[in-house]
């Protein structure tokens, strides 16, 4: 089969490679539809994230055909058009039983690896590292999906693939993004970082009954949408020190929640201590730049909730600590436990409550798969969503 392959940082490529085959009585093949480009993914692409091996298939943010069923396999028939979560879950270990899908203790082949360097292991993840399972991604025409029986949702006829596909990740990580900040009812929340999972964290923090959201980012086609579709009051960090700016919007208090939709690889030239951490990073003194991470925990108002959906891969350092304790905050964070979410989400979009195709910016086939990734990275030619067709 066709599909998107890494071969090294900055080096992805469209290639042949061997076609998934059924390896368990559990397990599905899909025949993908629909994939996307998460910004996740920027960070194998640019060497972030240990473990990956030459040939690995990218991509976590799947759809398509049931093409293949396991031997046991009784949810799915050939034919189903399904919707894979990007972590994978086995639905019968401690934490899948107490909805703690991401945390999953089976699904992870090598997880004696990352629990040495995590303490302990997380969910496997499709097409994110060997320290995550190796599993390939859905970035490809075809693709295995193991405990298939846990975690993709069946779609109903008479709704579009792209109205859907985004429950594989970004629509339920912006939800748990906004329901972790602990939004009550006519809260201010700021939210830093405008990309897909930002503009749903967004979209989620007004269904959880913020009263004011403000959104922080540079990028200007990022902040017309946060703006426009989003109706948030936006901050160009560019052009304005943010925590001034939030202090003056709140009368010195401060956001209620601060959302962290970066993560690991902050924008370099947004402040000192972001260009340090960039100059870190690159002769590998550092693992990750956390300034946003830093300039919520200065920012949210004493006591208040800080959430972190942002993806972060190792140590970080000179994280204002003593400020976060002394202030009462609160942080929740980690992986999306994708799977408690699908249902009441999948609602959501056949109800109109939203529309995730909103995001979208670029529809391409896998071909132009490697181009669309730099075109992502560099934030060229107003892209904030890659959607591909592997089949056409």
């Amino acid at each position: 089969m066709k599909a998107l392959t890494w071969h090294g940082k900055g080096d992805i490529r469209c290639e042949q490679v061997a076609d998934p085959r059924i390896e368990d009585d559990r397990d599905i093949v899909i025949k993908v539809t629909c994939c996307a480009i998460c910004g996740s993914d920027l960070h194998l692409m640019d060497g972030y994230m240990p473990t990956m091996k030459s040939g690995d298939v990218l991509g976590h943010e799947t759809m398509g055909e049931v093409v293949e069923v396991g031997r046991n396999h009784t949810k799915f028939n050939k034919g189903d058009r399904v919707v894979v979560p990007f972590n994978i879950s086995c639905g019968e270990c401690w934490f899948c039983q107490n909805g703690l899908f991401s945390l999953c203790d089976r699904s992870n082949p090598n997880a004696e690896q990352a629990a040495k360097i995590m303490g302990q292991s997380p969910a496997g993840l499709f097409g994110y590292s060997h320290l995550l399972g190796g599993y390939w991604g859905g970035q490809a025409e075809y693709l295995r999906v193991p405990f298939a029986d846990v975690g993709p949702i069946k779609v109903p006829d008479g709704i579009d693939d792209e109205q859907v596909l985004f429950l594989s990740d970004i629509l339920p990580t912006g939800y748990m993004a906004a329901e972790n900040a602990g939004i009550q009812e006519g809260d201010t929340v700021a939210v830093w970082g405008c990309g897909p999972v930002g503009q749903f964290a967004i979209q989620s923090a007004w269904m959880l009954g913020a009263g004011r959201v403000i959104a922080i980012d540079k990028v200007p086609e990022r902040l017309a949408m946060a703006r426009d579709y989003g109706k948030a009051e936006t901050l160009d960090f560019s052009n304005s020190d943010i925590f001034d700016a939030l202090m003056a919007m709140t009368d010195g208090r401060g956001p209620d929640s601060c959302i962290d939709c970066v993560g690991t690889e902050a924008d370099a030239t947004a402040t000192a201590d972001s260009m340090l951490d960039k100059a870190k990073t690159t002769v590998y003194l550092g693992t990750d730049r956390p300034h946003v991470l830093r300039e919520a925990i200065y920012c949210c108002r004493k006591g208040g909730t800080i959430s972190v959906p942002g993806v972060y891969i190792g140590l970080v350092d000179h994280i204002p600590f003593g400020a976060a304790m002394n202030k009462g905050l609160t942080f929740r964070m980690g992986q999306t436990h994708t799977q408690r979410y699908l249902d009441p989400l999948l609602q959501k979009v056949l109800n109109g409550d939203i529309d995730p195709a909103f995001v979208i910016t670029h529809r391409a086939g896998l071909d132009e798969g490697p181009g669309l990734y730099k075109t992502f990275r560099d934030k060229q030619d107003g892209c904030i969503k890659v959607v591909m067709r592997p089949h056409g």
